[in-house]
């Protein structure tokens, strides 16, 4: 793909996965989570991770997947006080800051839209101080859709003014890009490397980048030959 960064005016970046490394995530969710909640139940860490697996799986794709609240609630922990613990695992990929600096220098509209909780931003945008670099952010949560929904984009029309067709965004999800293709977003971008344990795969529906350095045009000019 050839982007033409003359013909883009709003850049529209995910969290989780995208901009930071989801191994903070999937280490939390999938091992200190089962680990906690077999401790305060009194069974095996494999027991719990399985029954916690299932659990989790009940709820994907709706808001509670990343509402911090329903799932203190559900588990009788205290979610975001679990987060703190193992927070030293929160990190950019690499990058990022480079990316989010070229789109700041081109007057972009740069707006940060995640599924994340609330309680989640706050933790993390404190961890990384990414914060500053976005015009603003947006919750799935806010919306009162998640972004698998293919209203959401619509939805984001009331915080976020912005032309599809003189769009750009950034997803780790396949599902959350095709939302949004669905839509008439026209720079689709999938992040292959969303964890630093992960072996990156190609997706074979949307331009797959490893980083975001991939979508600097060279020195000078404002395209970019993203392979």
């Amino acid at each position: 793909m050839i982007l033409d960064w003359y013909d883009v005016d709003t850049v529209l970046l995910d969290m989780d996965g995208t901009l930071l490394d989801r191994h903070f995530d999937d280490h939390f969710w999938l091992e200190h989570v089962p680990k906690r909640w077999a401790a305060k139940h009194k069974v095996p860490v494999k027991q719990a991770r399985e029954q916690l697996h299932d659990l989790f799986r009940s709820q994907e794709r709706t808001l509670n997947w990343t509402d911090l609240d329903y799932w203190s609630d559900r588990l009788g922990l205290d979610i975001p006080l679990l987060k703190l613990e193992v927070e030293h695992l929160i990190a950019v990929h690499p990058g990022v800051i480079e990316f989010l600096t070229f789109c700041r220098q081109q007057g972009k509209q740069l707006w940060l839209v995640t599924n994340a909780h609330s309680k989640t931003l706050d933790i993390k945008l404190k961890k990384t101080l990414i914060g500053h670099w976005f015009d603003g952010v947006v919750s799935a949560h806010q919306v009162g859709l998640p972004k698998e929904d293919g209203g959401f984009w619509a939805e984001l029309q009331r915080f976020v003014s912005y032309n599809p067709a003189r769009t750009m965004l950034g997803e780790d999800s396949e599902t959350n890009l095709q939302t949004a293709a669905d839509y008439g977003i026209k720079y689709l971008f999938y992040v292959s490397h969303y964890s630093s344990q992960c072996v990156p795969t190609v997706s074979n529906r949307f331009v797959t980048i490893d980083y975001f350095n991939r979508l600097l045009p060279p020195a000078g000019g404002l395209t970019a030959h993203v392979c």
